[in-house]
């Protein structure tokens, strides 16, 4: 009678630890869009960009939001600066748009003569 063979797997198994480990190394990224409709006009839409991986591959991406989360007063003055900047343009736009609103009337029209 022939010995009894096992059977082997040409496929390596991988624990969850290395799974893990490997997903935190390379990194993952998960896409989706939601959209919910009715009647072919849309409601809402939300779109998931979820990037799981280690800090330091985070680094290397680019993505490093939690060293500007500490600093909220540097962030409410970018802000202000912001908010200051397009208000002093608006200025400058309502000027402009009064000048041209006001210049037939400056001319003399002739319109209803």
């Amino acid at each position: 009678m022939p010995p009894a063979k096992s059977m082997t797997h040409s496929v390596e198994s991988t624990n969850l630890a290395d799974l893990l480990e490997r997903i935190l190394d390379k990194g993952v990224v998960v896409a989706g869009d939601i959209s919910i409709k009715l009647v072919e006009v849309e409601l809402l839409t939300i779109q998931l960009r979820l990037v799981i991986c280690s800090v330091d591959k985070a680094r290397e991406l680019g993505l490093d939001w939690w060293n500007h989360t500490g600093r909220p007063d540097r962030l409410a003055s970018e802000r202000n600066a912001a908010l200051e900047a397009m208000d002093e343009r608006l200025g400058r736009i309502e000027q402009a748009l009064g000048a041209v609103v006001a210049a037939p009337f400056e001319r003399g029209s002739t319109a209803h003569e």
